[in-house]
């Protein structure tokens, strides 16, 4: 019994021995290859020695420490490099695009100045000068058939009533002219009457 109690606590320290000496490598491993400088850190506080007030940390730590921080700080610059990189090529592609967009403003205010606006006899003529233009035109137009007509109507008023005078003159010449002759005939008569009669 003895000597299995033995046999086991040989096993157990054994066992214990080995997972204090798995556990340091692996912290070794996973706190000084990987993870964040502030675990690295964290990781060179806690394993150095204390000597007076001050700590002591193994020359390896240190120097895998400094590389790991140069290679983070050298990755951390080329990120910030490709990413100035990246900014200044989609600072040249909104420079293009604003260009862009500035010619299609300029074609844009071309075309619709080129919609309001035509030539008329080698004039550029806005088109709502034209329009008022035009509809001046037609104003003085119907102004102008409203006074001719209105000119015409009381023309021919007049003519209507000079051919019905004329026609009344005409009537009266006609009538005198018809009376003039039996009067004249009648006078005729008398006088031949009047020279047979002697």
């Amino acid at each position: 019994m003895i000597k299995n109690t033995r046999l086991l606590l040989s096993v157990l320290f054994t066992f214990s021995i080995f997972q204090i000496a798995i556990s340091q490598t692996s912290e070794e491993g996973n706190s000084l290859k990987s993870g964040t400088i502030d675990s690295q850190f964290d990781y060179i506080y806690n394993t150095s020695n204390n000597f007076q007030e001050y700590k002591v940390v193994k020359k390896a730590n240190l120097d895998l420490l400094k590389s790991n921080i140069l290679d983070s700080m050298k990755t951390m610059r080329d990120e910030l490099a490709s990413q100035k990189l990246l900014m200044q090529g989609k600072n040249d592609s909104i420079a293009s695009l604003n260009a862009l967009l500035e010619v299609s403003e300029s074609e844009k205010q071309v075309v619709i100045d080129a919609k309001d606006n035509f030539t008329f006899w080698g004039i550029g003529i806005h088109k709502a000068v034209y329009s008022s233009m035009m509809w001046v035109l037609v104003g003085v137009l119907a102004a102008a058939l409203a006074f001719f007509s209105f000119q015409y109507s009381r023309s021919f008023k007049k003519i209507r009533k000079a051919e019905r005078d004329l026609a009344e003159v005409q009537e009266e010449f006609d009538n005198h002219r018809k009376n003039t002759l039996e009067r004249e005939r009648k006078l005729k008569r008398e006088l031949i009457d009047a020279q047979m009669g002697k």
